[in-house]
């Protein structure tokens, strides 16, 4: 146990503390009668609406028709009395502002009235609200004294009563635009990504002579993040900050016996897993799994399927409920992508499809890919819009805190890649030769070898981990995207791409159906070698974490963006500008706007961590080093003692050295942002490493009661 006596205190209360007693009978209690009882659903609809004004919200929503003013007086109404009889008090318009989180302004709707109040909300309070729009990041989009913007609800994702502590709030997702129309937030391009994709599936769906509803992406995020004790994180002045370490020696211990995945869930962690799951499904999140995660302390949420601007909605309240719940239970959520050097990170990977009413999911293959030509023409179409727009997707994952996980060995490389599994990549390379393919390989059956137990479906093709953009089985992963991150932004960037990847396949399937006379399977077997022939160098299924990967990768022609500063400059690009503005998603000075202020926010978290590296070396280790020399000059005359002294000395000069280079390199400026986020990657963040390689040796010589913060060891271990 530490000496220390701030980190002893915490540790010892950390064992003595008593069995957490819930406050709810999780074993008795009902989640279907639970589930979505905060949301305004559908059902909640018809049942408290007119029919009519009920059938026009309905289409509002399946169709994207508007909403007379005249109706939405009658549902926000209605909204009004259904949440005043679940308790809240206030609305709030939530938004999602390009800082990735979530925003909202509380309003009361008790309103005086004679001598008491009176409850109101009309459908003009429903529908729009006027948040400042120059209070937040905009990439020169509005000028501080243009502070006019707009909140509009966004009728495809249902309100819901979020509870605190004490008392409700009835929430209302919307769109955060400019007073000229500007997106200004995560969601608006989101949905302008949707309808374009829904748009061109469609083309291509009726060439195949179908007829669908509306056809959706659809995501499953899934979310890791740590759980550390909040009585150690708040010794730590780099984690309740910047929400990852910047300082810490290797434990003795981390994660090298692999014995944390899928292990047995403590009492403590399962009673906050247990707690925040309620919450998810009184808010209609449909969570299903949860588990221990790789590193010690880190663990993953995941939910099923949904329509992909409600799993963005669901998702971003997800991170929101972590956090509430883990302080009730005496922990801090960290959702940062690398909390802690040495062991995993964390990642969110989402889980992306398309489909709709009629169709199914476009992305299943059946038993039989070879003869689903369908499935070959979507999947054809993600295979072109990838290698295509690689860059694109790179940056779309890109910050400051995702640069310390992607390409190490722990997630996928910086180079995007598609893996596809021996099945179904037998079939492309057939489709690549002639333009068809005659076989599918087969699954089969694995025997255990042990009478009791059951004879396994075995599948035909491995998975990989090491792919940033994997097929498995009815579905593509995307998996470099970082746990603190918004899904929105990764969902525009696939949605769009793929609609303008369909539009072009529509294009050219129905000039070869013409060249064809008429013939479609000739065309599109035409149409599909073309594709597969041209952009077939995006398939990858091998080792992604090989060195040798890296040089088949460049031989290819493929982008390798390590680092931020790298990746950025893709969301400006000529490619990306033309089709979002063909799209209709982005426009070019939106798309600028962007790339502005992920820059500026980059150079801003190297700046901050890279302060707080100084401001923690040298008024907490430094001393606690030099004090450790001063109180050794007794025995200093021994053999040991004078050899550890001297030991110490010199490491504190070593750490007094790297703080003053990394102090200077700071006091650099460059002449724009983008100079600036090269001079942060290139000079700043290794000044901070060797300023973190002094005091972690020093971590590993000085007395244990002299060192300040609390170790790895006490931080993945005690809970």
């Amino acid at each position: 146990m530490s000496t220390n006596p701030a980190r002893r205190n915490a540790i010892e209360s950390i064992a003595s503390q008593p069995r957490l007693q819930s406050t709810f009978d999780f074993r008795n209690e009902k989640i279907d009668l639970i589930y979505g009882q905060n949301v305004f659903s559908l059902e909640k609809m018809e049942k408290r609406l007119p029919k009519d004004i009920f059938k026009a919200l309905k289409n509002c929503i399946e169709s994207g028709a508007k909403l007379d003013s005249a109706a939405a007086d009658v549902v926000a109404s209605a909204i009004k009395d259904w949440a005043l009889e679940c308790g809240a008090t206030h609305y709030a318009h939530v938004f999602h502002p390009l800082t990735g989180s979530t925003a909202e302004k509380h309003d009361t709707f008790f309103e005086p009235h004679g001598t008491g109040t009176l409850a109101q909300f009309s459908g003009k309070a429903l529908i729009q609200a006027e948040p400042d729009a120059s209070s937040f990041p905009n990439g020169g989009l509005r000028s501080t004294f243009e502070a006019r913007g707009y909140t509009a609800w966004d009728v495809t994702s249902p309100a819901y009563i979020f509870d605190g502590e004490n008392g409700s709030t009835l929430c209302i997702p919307t769109a955060f635009v400019s007073w000229k129309g500007e997106a200004l937030d995560k969601k608006t391009p989101l949905l302008r990504s949707m309808h374009a994709l829904n748009k061109a599936a469609h083309r291509v769906l009726e060439l195949f002579g179908k007829k669908a509803g509306f056809i959706s992406a659809s995501c499953g995020p899934e979310q890791e993040y740590f759980l550390i004790d909040s009585r150690l994180f708040y010794l730590r002045p780099d984690l309740y900050t910047c929400g990852r370490s910047l300082f810490g020696a290797k434990p003795a211990k981390g994660q090298e016996f692999e014995d944390q995945y899928f292990g047995t869930i403590p009492d403590r962690v399962l009673a906050c897993m247990m707690e925040t799951e309620r919450e998810c499904f009184k808010l209609g999140i449909p969570i299903k799994t949860r588990h221990n995660e790789v590193a010690p302390a880190q663990y993953e949420v995941a939910p099923i399927f949904e329509s992909a601007n409600v799993a963005h909605d669901h998702q971003m309240m997800t991170m929101t409920l972590l956090k509430r719940v883990a302080a009730k239970h005496g922990f801090v959520c960290l959702l940062a992508e690398k909390p802690f050097a040495g062991v995993n990170g964390s990642g969110k990977h989402v889980n992306w499809s398309l489909g709709g009413a009629g169709v199914g999911n476009l992305l299943e293959p059946g038993s039989a890919p070879h003869e689903n030509a369908q499935f070959l023409a979507f999947c054809s179409a993600v295979i072109r819009a990838v290698d295509l727009h690689q860059g694109l997707l790179r940056a779309s994952v890109a910050s400051a805190g995702n640069d310390h996980r992607l390409g190490a060995n722990e997630a996928p490389p910086a180079i995007i890649s598609i893996y596809l599994g021996d099945m179904l990549n037998e079939v492309i390379e057939q489709v690549k030769k002639s333009g068809s393919a005659s076989s599918s390989r087969k699954g089969g059956t694995m025997t255990l070898g042990v009478d009791t137990l059951p004879v396994l479906p075995k599948d035909a093709g491995d998975r990989n981990r090491t792919s940033p953009f994997a097929f498995t089985g009815n579905k593509f992963e995307f998996r470099a995207v970082g746990s603190s991150f918004s899904v929105a932004g990764p969902l525009t960037v696939l949605n769009t791409i793929m609609a303008d990847s369909l539009d072009k396949l529509a294009d050219d399937l129905a000039a070869e159906i013409k060249a064809e006379k008429g013939n479609f399977n000739a065309a599109l077997q035409t149409v599909l070698k073309n594709i597969l022939t041209k952009h077939g160098r995006i398939i990858f299924n091998g080792n992604g974490y090989s060195e040798e990967w890296h040089k088949e990768a460049a031989k290819r022609g493929l982008k390798n963006l390590r680092t931020t500063p790298d990746a950025l400059p893709e969301i400006v690009a000529k490619s990306t500008i033309e089709v979002f503005e063909r799209q209709n998603v982005l426009s070019k000075e939106e798309l600028v706007s962007r790339e502005e202020i992920y820059t500026h926010s980059y150079v801003l978290t190297i700046n901050t961590e890279s302060k707080l590296v100084s401001d923690i070396g040298r008024t907490l280790l430094l001393p606690a080093a030099l004090k450790y020399a001063a109180d050794l000059t007794p025995v200093a005359d021994s053999k040991s003692g004078g050899k550890l002294r001297k030991e110490v000395i010199s490491l504190a000069d070593d750490l007094a050295s790297a703080l003053d280079s990394l102090d200077k390199l700071r006091s650099e400026s460059k002449d724009d942002s983008h100079g600036n986020a090269r001079h942060a990657c290139d000079k700043i963040l290794p000044a901070m490493l060797k300023v973190r390689a002094a005091a972690d040796t020093l971590e590993e010589v000085v007395a244990d009661e002299y060192w300040p913060l609390p170790s790895y060891q006490e931080l993945l271990f005690l809970r």
